[in-house]
């Protein structure tokens, strides 16, 4: 069965707080967009990934998905009922995860059973049942309500493709909450699996502290330490820290020997267990000959964030008597962010001098040590 995960995100999120659309929030180091999309796009069952988001917001979702093969982003309308739609409209197969983006955890085992129902039924949804008592409220509590027969519906659900988009054709009722409305609504029969308490919605700040707390008893803390070192030869200028920086002379080095990006990059995938930059970028190769570090520490960053790891901060230390880092502390700060895929303020860099002592006391090189704090599953 071709299964494609169609991931709803074109909502504004606005009682979520935090000045954007809550699904570009960041979440344990990354958007609660990408958290959605990796769930469902690792599962062996989904062959591909699509993502709804409204006019305006693809540059949000380029950053928020880097690096993800998620193909073209489709544009979505005014309502929930548009934007699946138009979402309808652009894949094929056989089978649709129709997924929010506002659910960031959606295990493995749920996708089991949502596929599994589809050899049955139209449609599948997992579900959860009610606890709490229930009550109406009529300027206060009144009547209590049974509860034996009611449960609470999330997403992801699944659909066979070609019944979801008849039941979308059928529909003429306003803007549905989820997609078993409008297949139950054209007669069809959406089985119920068991739901998970990962996938609750997240709605309110409330909500976000709640998934930072599942998540910190997920993920164990890490740190990684790198260190690298540079001659100075040849003309300038030199890149430190993704930025070019006018100097007399330059770095020798088989790629374009920025030792700060380097020592980051080393601290991260020591961080991760992953070995070293030697190892994933070989000097000895011809392709890194003067290669931009930034696709180095681009790809340590994906390896972690690929195995489910939470870059919290990265502390970057270069040593050198010259040039000046001061000046372009700020710069080298963002850019380090943007390569990483971080904010501004998880990323430092500092300088120091040896008081003249050693290599770079005589001005014959530049080092950089690194500290990268992350966290990730055991």
């Amino acid at each position: 069965m071709a299964t494609t995960a169609l991931i709803v995100a074109a909502g504004k999120g606005e009682r979520a707080g935090g000045g954007m659309p809550k699904q570009f929030r960041l979440l344990g180091g990354k958007s609660v967009l990408r958290w959605a999309v990796e769930s469902l796009g690792g599962h062996p069952a989904v062959q591909s990934t699509r993502i709804v988001i409204a006019e305006g917001q693809q540059a949000n979702a380029a950053v928020a998905l880097e690096g993800l093969d998620v193909g073209d982003f489709i544009t979505g309308g005014a309502t929930r009922a548009d934007s699946v739609r138009a979402g309808l409209a652009a894949i094929h197969g056989d089978a649709v995860l129709v997924h929010d983006a506002a659910r960031p955890f959606c295990p493995p085992p749920v996708i089991d059973r949502l596929i599994a129902a589809l050899e049955f039924f139209e449609g599948a949804a997992p579900v959860l049942p009610i606890s709490d008592t229930l009550a109406r409220i009529d300027g206060g509590l009144s009547d209590p309500v049974d509860r034996s027969d009611l449960a609470r519906v999330q997403t992801p659900q699944a659909f066979q493709l070609a019944a979801l988009r008849s039941a979308y054709a059928q529909w003429s009722g306003p803007s549905p909450t989820d997609e078993t409305t409008v297949v139950r609504a054209a007669g069809m029969t959406v089985a119920a699996v068991a739901g998970d308490p990962a996938l609750e919605k997240l709605t309110l700040p409330s909500d976000f502290v709640r998934a930072e707390q599942w998540l910190a008893g997920r993920l164990i803390p890490r740190t990684g330490m790198g260190f690298d070192v540079h001659a100075f030869a040849g003309g300038g200028p030199i890149l430190l820290g993704g930025i070019e920086i006018p100097h007399e002379r330059g770095l020798a080095g088989h790629s374009d020997a920025d030792v700060a990006l380097h020592a980051i990059t080393d601290a991260l995938l020591g961080a991760a267990g992953l070995g070293d930059i030697g190892q994933h970028f070989p000097p000895s190769d011809a392709r890194w000959k003067g290669a931009d570090s930034a696709m180095f520490l681009a790809h340590a960053a994906g390896l972690l964030r690929e195995r489910g790891a939470a870059i919290d901060h990265v502390d970057c230390t270069i040593v050198a008597e010259a040039p000046k880092v001061a000046p372009y502390r700020d710069a080298m700060r963002a850019r380090i962010a943007q390569i990483a895929g971080l904010r501004v303020d998880q990323v430092s860099v500092k300088a120091t001098t040896t008081e003249g002592l050693g290599f770079a006391g005589r001005r014959e090189g530049i080092a950089a040590q690194a500290v990268a704090n992350i966290r990730m599953g055991l």
